[in-house]
């Protein structure tokens, strides 16, 4: 494996307009070291890690779990019917006895016919599940805990590619892994997963299409006669690539949107730094007229059209919310059957959105984002007490529970390591603190507006799409806590020691939490000493 070295970063861009060819290679599109087979190698062993602790016990409990109450039977729903219904009022009864017969019987289609407020490619996933290992507990578990296990991988990958380090890519899947959020929501069938799932896919697809486009401005440096005008960068597959994922997620949940604002403003400030660091003398300008239209075709056109497709079961079955399919097909006009449909379809994303401006129901569990980063008030997934645990747990009262909440060692990192990200920001320019700061406040940052505006409901596990940028924070300010390759040997220990025992402080805090947010049945003395903050306002 390779160690991080300030070698293998990229200087600010105002550093780079006057050098030569040969050090704009080094600069721009610095090799990858270390060897390929542990670049893939290193990152699937984590991965497979975090995938057996996210595998292992995935049906227990044997319970509905929270907004499983909503999803696992939406889910089974889509794939049945190809749109959700609606279901009869002891559903979670009949699935736990093993019983399919949950959804109502209607005289009319349309009186069974489900209101919902997401788009359905979340439950589409959660459903391929079901319908390869049953409508059970592992069944509507497991697409989670497989994209889940994947977010590991890519998170590594990814992380390595920024860092240009095997180790520190390593060190991010095992961050990943060892999160109590991200572990709880692996294992649920709730969206929030699939969600931070293409979104972190889709930004590790545009750290590679940074890196190529940069390899390509070099090459065309290198024999370029004239810097008065720069090169059109091509078709970029993984901007198109970026664009999928981002649609995709915009199918799973409609916050995706203010990633694909911030991640598409974010690939053409890329871009214009490119062109000023090769030497052209108008980079802003070219990356306006020669990027801008295939990066809103790639970064918005697309992202629009996958979202459009998602809805697929919607619009080629009579079952949907407000789908007026017996008007639609009484026309005598062959055309109105299509404009029927998209008009209807417009209607219902119009009645969404209302639903998502007006959500303001209380709940016990809700919290506001100031004090999310803080995990001051988790969310308690499932809590069954000693009534209920006939199997009992050696003491006289015992308790098994899944608590929505993050590893707290990880999370205050994470925080500490943001704000020496905005400093590192500041003094350096580097694009790698620009762009976690700029992805972290994508996903963080809108909720205040909800909270204030409408007050609207939140919870704390809203915060999973920006856990991997958090740790990706982290991993950037170990890096810098080792050191360069050619500093000091006690500088390269002592950060090495430093960095260890956080990733071990990590380990035992996820090791301690486990029960917690595993289900496992323990004596209620544990669980409760597990309950960092105590009150109707923390963790209880």
């Amino acid at each position: 494996m390779t160690d991080f070295s300030h070698q293998a970063f990229e200087q600010p861009e105002s550093d780079r307009d006057a050098a030569a060819p040969v050090s704009l290679r080094a600069r721009l599109a610095p090799p990858m070291p270390g060897s390929p087979l542990w670049g893939w190698l290193g990152p699937l062993i984590v991965a497979v890690f975090g995938a057996f602790l996210r595998f292992y016990r995935l049906g227990t409990p044997n319970a509905v779990v929270f907004d499983e109450t909503y999803y696992a039977k939406d889910a089974f729903a889509t794939i049945k019917y190809g749109a959700e219904r609606s279901f009869v009022d002891n559903a979670n009864d009949l699935l736990i006895a093993g019983k399919t017969g949950i959804f109502k019987t209607c005289e009319q289609v349309s009186d069974c016919a489900a209101y919902v407020v997401h788009p359905p490619l979340g439950k589409w996933m959660i459903g391929a599940g079901e319908a390869i290992f049953g409508m059970n507990p592992f069944g509507w578990r497991f697409a989670a805990a497989l994209i889940g296990s994947l977010s590991i991988l890519i998170l590594a990958r990814v992380a390595r590619r920024m860092t240009r380090s095997t180790l520190l890519g390593c060190l991010a899947g095992l961050l990943l892994s060892l999160d109590a959020l991200h572990f709880v929501l692996s294992r649920s069938a709730l969206l929030d997963i699939f969600l931070m799932f293409w979104i972190l896919a889709g930004f590790a697809c545009l750290v590679v299409d940074r890196d190529q486009t940069r390899q390509a401005l070099v090459e065309w440096r290198e024999s370029a006669a004239s810097l008065d005008i720069g090169p059109r960068l091509g078709w970029r597959p993984w901007r198109l690539a970026a664009g999928l994922c981002l649609g995709a997620g915009l199918a799973t949940k409609w916050t995706t949107v203010f990633f694909i604002i911030a991640f598409a403003v974010m690939t053409l400030v890329w871009d214009a730094g490119a062109r000023r660091a090769v030497g052209l003398r108008r980079p802003y300008f070219e990356t306006l007229k020669l990027e801008l239209p295939l990066a809103a075709a790639w970064m918005a056109v697309v992202p629009g059209v996958a979202y459009i497709v998602s809805f697929a079961g919607w619009f080629f079955t009579d079952k949907g919310w407000n789908r007026h399919w017996d008007q639609a097909t009484s026309q005598g006009n062959p055309f109105f059957f299509a404009i029927d449909s998209l008009r209807s379809w417009v209607a219902y994303q119009v009645q969404t959105l209302g639903s998502h401006t007006t959500l303001s129901t209380p709940h016990n569990y809700q919290s506001e984002p100031w004090s999310w980063p803080l995990l001051l008030r988790p969310v308690a997934f499932f809590y069954q007490g000693t009534e209920n645990l006939p199997q009992g747990c050696g003491a006289s009262q015992c308790s098994q529970a899944i608590l929505g909440t993050g590893t707290p060692i990880i999370w205050y990192g994470g925080l500490a390591a943001l704000i020496g990200m905005i400093a590192w920001y500041v003094a350096t320019r580097d694009w790698r603190a620009g762009a976690v700061l700029l992805s972290y406040a994508a996903g963080w940052l809108p909720w205040f507006y909800y909270a204030i505006a409408d007050d609207r409901t939140m919870f704390l596990y809203y915060m999973i799409p920006v856990v991997p940028f958090m740790i990706l924070a982290i991993v950037l300010a170990c890096g810098l806590i080792l050191g360069p390759a050619a500093a000091p040997q006690w500088r390269r220990l002592a950060g090495s020691v430093g960095v260890g025992v956080f990733a071990l402080l990590a380990l035992a805090n996820f090791a301690w939490l486990y029960p917690v947010i595993a289900a496992e049945v323990i004596p209620y003395t544990d669980w409760l000493a597990r309950m960092l903050i105590r009150g109707s306002k923390g963790w209880i």
